[in-house]
């Protein structure tokens, strides 16, 4: 019975990333960054993305606008200390916040990443030479 009264428990979270506009020239770089936060401390990473590029509400170490990048993971609860003190650490970041992620469904964590895959190849075709892009049939 004490073993699973102290057994830790594995939970899922989500995390938002705040990198300087500037991580948008180097995304994988950003992207490989969290990884390595969140490997640290031994969480499965289940999927990541960029959420978004926006104006920032206020000024941050002197950025206007800053890159989201949106992590669903699973780790041990008492791992988050380490992932927001090794956040707190970092000089890529320039905010982050962790929260659990309990009302979303395996589904749903994992869907994420396709989601926002889609939302960039739609981006991508769209952004591309008009030559490139198939006409549509009278």
């Amino acid at each position: 019975m004490d073993a699973t009264i102290t057994a830790e428990r594995t939970r899922p979270y989500e995390g938002m990333f705040l990198f300087p506009q500037s991580a948008t020239a180097d995304l994988q770089g950003s992207i490989d960054h969290v990884k390595e936060i969140l490997a640290r401390s031994g969480a499965e990473v289940l999927s990541i993305a960029k959420w978004d590029e926006r104006r920032l509400a206020y000024d941050i170490k002197g950025n206007k606008r800053g890159l989201y990048i949106l992590v669903f993971f699973r780790v041990l609860s008492s791992k988050l200390s380490g992932i927001e003190r090794d956040c707190n650490l970092s000089e890529k970041l320039l905010r982050s916040m962790v929260t659990r992620a309990d009302h979303l469904t395996e589904e749903q964590l994992r869907n994420a990443e396709a989601m926002q895959r889609t939302a960039d190849e739609a981006r991508l075709r769209g952004a591309g030479d008009e030559a490139e892009v198939p006409a549509e049939p009278a």
